[in-house]
Formats: structure tokens, sequence, C-alpha cells
């Protein structure tokens, strides 16, 4: 089985779509879904600095329409019946969703677009952010970012997770970081995934009760606890709490294992997910993954989805 991931915020880096320029109509399409989020979309992904596309408003629908516009050029797995599962982490989720034919495109975009400013919104309104704590024991890294007042944000496996919440909060935990675990402040604008964003989860329950929605065409997995979702309605009732809920990427990749999934195409900008994969699904039985950043990562990604896809052979 082939899974189709999309990455989340953190991911993207200066002029990545510049390469998707030279394909056909990738130009016109990056327009038409600036009209869509509110965001120039083409100069973000090509000219602005690293600055620019660090401002959770902009990052967030740049981020989505990059997974759409490499998706529409995998060729026959336009169609859906290569991929297996979709999966994205964070705002990628939109793109997943998308993909599994539970939004359109253009409602993910314009969901992408007002999902960002609505946290970027939300960060706003007190000083918070966010902290990565590497190796420890689960269990105990969980318990102490709780007793520190703090959100376990992110459980992304493969030994990370991210705490979020108040500077003072993390400030104090950073200066009593669990055993045997580093703690690394992030560069974000606050407490993504945590009680913090309910007005941003205000917003989007208003924008989505005009969003019309179908059930899954394929296996759609969940940030909120890493189940595949059957119904449409389901999902998009979790996309809008995804705000305020932990990431649960850990249950996410258990569920890839769990469905034997072989081969793994990360959407651009990818790496992040790939990192992951690689460092939770090692072993006998890991999947094969291709990153998708340019256009010559294409033939790559079509031989796999050709060798892994549904009726494929691994």
């Amino acid at each position: 089985m082939l899974a189709l991931l999309s990455p989340g915020q953190g991911s993207q880096k200066p002029g990545f779509l510049t390469p998707w320029l030279v394909l056909p109509g990738a130009e016109a399409r990056l327009r038409e879904w600036s009209a869509l989020c509110g965001a120039d979309l083409l100069h973000l992904g090509t000219a602005a600095d690293a600055d620019e596309i660090k401002d959770t408003a902009r990052t967030q629908p740049l981020l989505v329409a990059a997974a759409l516009l490499a998706a529409e050029h995998l060729g026959p797995a336009e169609n859906g019946a290569e991929i297996g599962a979709v999966a994205g982490h964070s705002v990628g989720e939109l793109g997943a969703a998308a993909i599994a034919g539970v939004l359109s495109v253009g409602d993910a975009i314009a969901f992408a677009g007002v999902r960002g400013r609505e946290m970027a919104a939300a960060c706003a309104l007190e000083p918070t952010g966010m902290s990565a704590v590497l190796g420890g024991d689960p269990a105990e890294v969980v318990a102490t970012i709780e007793r520190h007042g703090l959100y376990p944000a992110n459980r992304n496996g493969a030994g990370q997770i991210v705490a979020a919440g108040s500077l003072d909060g993390l400030a104090k935990f950073a200066a009593e970081p669990p055993a045997r675990a580093r703690v690394i402040a992030l560069q974000v604008a606050g407490a993504f995934h945590t009680p913090y964003m309910k007005p941003a989860e205000t917003a989007l329950g208003a924008f989505a009760a005009d969003v019309t929605v179908t059930d899954p065409a394929r296996t759609l997995l969940s940030n909120l606890d890493g189940a595949a979702v059957a119904q449409g309605g389901a999902m998009l009732q979790r996309l809008v709490r995804q705000v305020t809920a932990p990431v649960r990427w850990d249950l996410c990749m258990r569920t890839l294992k769990e469905l034997g999934v072989t081969g793994v195409i990360e959407l651009p900008p990818a790496g992040t997910l790939a990192g992951l994969i690689k460092r939770e699904l090692k072993g006998d039985g890991a999947p094969e993954i291709v990153t998708l950043n340019t256009p010559d990562d294409l033939p790559a990604a079509r031989d796999l989805i050709a060798r892994h896809g549904n009726g494929g052979a691994a």
C-alpha cells in the first residue's frame, strides 16, 4: 500500500516553489488560489525570504497550496486509485483531506487562509510559544510538561515531543528539563494546538458551517488519534478542533504501520515527515520513501506509485 503525506508548518524554505513554475498551468493555479486564501502564494513560494514565510497567516495557505500543486502532477495518482492512505501533519491535514476527496481543492485553500489568519490573531492575544523536547522517556516528558502548566502540543514519535504554553512556563521547563532530554525553543508565533487557540477554533467553526464535504475516497488518517475517518462531516469537525488539540503524529505513524504501508511519498516541502518515518518505522518492513521537492522527483514518485500503489506489487 502507498501513503501520501502532507507536511506542516516549519517545513517551508525560501523559494521552494520556484522549480514548480515550469509545469503547465502552475503559475495560473497559484494566482487562482491566492485569491481564495488572501495571500500572494506566487510571491511567497518564490521570492519571499525566511522571515516572511514564517508568518503563520502566510505559511499555512502556502504549504497547503504546495502539497496540492505537486499532487496534481503525480500522473495516474490524480484519480486516487493508486493511493491507499493519506495523512497530513497539522495544517497538512487540509491538503490530505482534499486529496482524499473530503474537501474541494478550493475549500482546502480557503480553509488554510482562514486558519492561518485566525491562529496568528490568537497568538497575538498573550505571549506564548513552543519548545521541542528531544529524547527522554515519553511518559516522563509529558508529565513534566504538564507539571509546568504546559501542553504536549505535538507528539511526533521518534523521541520528539513539543511543549507549548506561556513563555514563563516554557522558561521554567527549559531550566528543569526531563531526564536525558534536550529542550530547544522553537521560532513560532505562539502555542499552537492548545487551548490558547480557542478563538481560532471558534472562527473556523463558523467558516466550516458553509463548507460542503464528501466521505473520503481512500483511507484518511486524523492527527487527533491516528484513526482512519470514514465520514466527511466527522473529518471536518476534527479539522476545526485540530487547532486546539494535540497533533498525534506518533499515532498516525502507528496506523500506517498497521495498514501495511510499503511506500511513502512526502509532498513538498518534503523531508520532515520522511525523517520521522525513517526513525520510527525502521527495520524489517520499513517503507520505501520518496521526498517530492521538485518536478525532477516526479519520475521516482510515479515509479513508487506503480510498484506500491493499490494493484501494484511492492
